[in-house]
């Protein structure tokens, strides 16, 4: 099947309450020309500078998703253009986010990434750290907007343990919501699931969903 038809057999799968963020790490612009052509219009990289670059040869109007872990000397790529981070799993990572928003004039979406997995080499801050940042810090930090969490569950084919994992995501997610944004509408995100467990993730109370190589295939993009 063409990229076109995996793209349209998954979003038929994912349904139109669930976001698709098609990631794009490695693969060729040509692809992803075939993806925008079909009515896509957010992708996932996890790169920064491979991810600048792709901004600049192809439309201005997609949405480009920063979801792989996002070193702070890299933040100053990306924040002129970036349209959401997945992937913040520091305090220090967020204030850098806001200082380069700042710098170009931008309010930057961001999820906190938290650590659900059973796996160390997973980024991802606990819940104490969440909520230290939600009672102390953000205030201060006008250049960014957390609008939700992200979560990536434990590389197993056991399916109950990947189940508790996003459902305690999703349990945090409702904690954090009622405390925290009960009047603000914009706080709406659970990112969770990728090709291998989208549908459990949603099942679970995902929104957004990351999907690459089910749509892509495996061609890599040769720099």
């Amino acid at each position: 099947m063409s990229v076109a038809e995996n793209l349209s057999s998954y979003k038929e799968k994912v349904g139109p309450d669930v976001t698709l963020v098609a990631v794009s790490k490695t693969k060729p612009n040509e692809d992803i020309l075939e993806a925008y052509e079909a009515g896509q219009r957010i992708f996932g990289e996890n790169k920064a500078q491979e991810m600048t670059s792709k901004y600049e040869a192809l439309p201005k109007d997609i949405e480009w998703h920063m979801i792989g872990h996002l070193q702070r000397n890299k933040v100053k790529y990306i924040a002129p253009y970036v349209s959401l981070v997945h992937s913040v799993d520091s305090l220090r990572l967020l204030k850098e986010i806001n200082k380069e928003a700042e710098k170009n004039d931008r309010v930057i979406n961001c999820l906190l990434q938290v650590y659900i997995a059973k796996e160390e080499s997973k980024f991802g801050l606990d819940d104490t750290e969440v909520i230290q940042i939600l009672e102390n810090e953000v205030s201060e930090l006008t250049n960014i907007k957390i609008v939700g969490l992200m979560g990536m569950a434990t590389n197993t084919e056991n399916q109950d343990t990947i189940k508790k994992e996003f459902l305690s995501l999703n349990h945090f997610f409702n904690q954090i919501k009622q405390q925290y944004f009960s009047a603000d509408n914009g706080f709406k995100v659970v990112s969770m699931g990728m090709s291998g467990d989208y549908s459990l993730a949603i099942s679970c109370g995902s929104n957004m969903v990351r999907i690459g190589s089910a749509i892509f295939g495996n061609s890599n993009y040769i720099n």
